[in-house]
């Protein structure tokens, strides 16, 4: 049966959870950077991390170069820890000129943060060779990179740091990392596990995303259960933790174990492969239909999605969506802490801006289906 055949076509965002990458004991040997680095520390939430980065490094009342263009929770997090931003610009295809930072560094600047959009390097190297000639610390954001690579070097090494988000790439209910190049003997502040019941209610939730776009008879069950997990919350008072804002009460929520069995568990290779296949296969689809933020793939680039460039943002979410596309809305809100109009292609950018989803779960007759139902929507694009 074809996607067309099928009476309701839902292609999830994100990838979804398969039974048995949740057991303890298939575990593969060699995994990858950052999972292979004993200088990996891993939390409940990336933006954990980046709080706890910034008080092991004293940046209280220190100034921190930024990109005008982010998420929001990292800077909350670096905001409730103390650290004073100041913004860099980022054009209108996520590229960032190394001259408008080298022209805002001053004596009072202590650190530059950097973020990978989608997967694809920022100036990392050259980024790295300025900051460690001026005795800066160069912070990565790889929350939209991790298993990207610039040449032989993964995104990540590069830097005196790197913060990485992992469920936004690998199927797990929760996760986020940071690497430290040199960790001194200063103490890091201890973790603890989240509940059992977060951590079952978004294991469903991971385990539902596969099932919804697989079919089958489990996803009525599924479906009973996740009810059942959120009615038995409710009753006992648990409330599942934001990914929304940053929340100083949860900062030393540690990655459950369960989300380490998974990480154990992944075919790294075939998923840099089949994001890479898939990514392609829409840019050759829609190149024509809109204009694209990266018009070509790096060896090396694990992209996190399709950037898909549209003057009706919000219209062709729902549309997609009723055609079985679940779209994402990416970094539409405009944080307070940026003068208002002092960027004018990053406030593009939120204007224009959605991701289609290319992940590993997905084949080419899904990217198919997405790049038509894309292609139908051009009027209004």
């Amino acid at each position: 049966m074809t996607l067309a055949d099928q009476a309701t076509v839902l292609i999830p965002s994100f990838p979804g959870l398969r039974l048995w990458e949740a057991l303890p004991w298939r575990r593969r040997e060699v995994l990858p950077f950052p999972f292979n680095s004993t200088s990996l520390r891993y939390y409940y939430l990336a933006r954990n991390g980046i709080y706890a980065l910034a008080q092991h490094w004293n940046l209280r009342n220190q100034e921190v170069l930024f990109p005008a263009y982010f998420h929001g929770v990292e800077v909350e997090a670096l905001i409730a820890a103390g650290v004073k931003l100041r913004f860099y610009p980022v054009d209108a295809n996520m590229r960032v000129n190394v001259e408008d930072i080298v022209s805002l560094l001053s004596s009072s600047t202590r650190a530059v943060y950097l973020i990978h959009y989608v997967g694809f390097p920022g100036p990392v190297d050259e980024l790295s060779t300025i900051c460690r000639d001026r005795g800066l610390h160069l912070i990565e954001d790889c929350a939209l990179a991790l298993l990207s690579r610039l040449g032989n070097r993964p995104l990540g090494s590069f830097g005196d740091a790197a913060v990485f988000c992992l469920y936004k790439t690998l199927p797990i209910p929760n996760g986020g990392a940071l690497w430290v190049r040199d960790s001194d003997a200063a103490p890091w502040p201890e973790t603890t596990p989240p509940s059992l019941m977060s951590t079952v209610a978004y294991t469903a939730m991971a385990v539902w995303r596969h099932l919804k776009f697989n079919g089958g008879f489990v996803h009525g069950l599924l479906q009973s259960t996740r009810a059942s997990v959120r009615s038995m919350s409710n009753t006992l008072g648990i409330a599942p933790v934001s990914t929304n804002d940053f929340d100083l009460t949860k900062v030393d929520l540690a990655m459950s174990r369960l989300c380490h069995w998974v990480l154990a568990n992944q075919d790294y290779g075939t998923i840099v492969e089949r994001r890479r296949r898939n990514y392609a296969h829409l840019l050759s689809r829609l190149r024509e239909v809109s204009s694209p933020i990266f018009d070509e793939l790096p060896p090396g680039v694990c992209p996190l999605f399709y950037p898909l460039r549209t003057k009706n943002k919000a219209a062709v979410l729902q549309r997609l969506l009723e055609r079985g596309v679940e779209a994402v809305n990416l970094w539409s809100r405009t944080p307070r802490v940026v003068p208002e109009g002092a960027f004018p292609e990053v406030e593009s950018l939120r204007r224009t801006i959605l991701e289609l989803p290319c992940h590993q779960d997905l084949d080419l007759e899904a990217m198919d289906w997405i790049a038509d139902q894309v292609r139908e929507l051009r009027a209004i694009l």
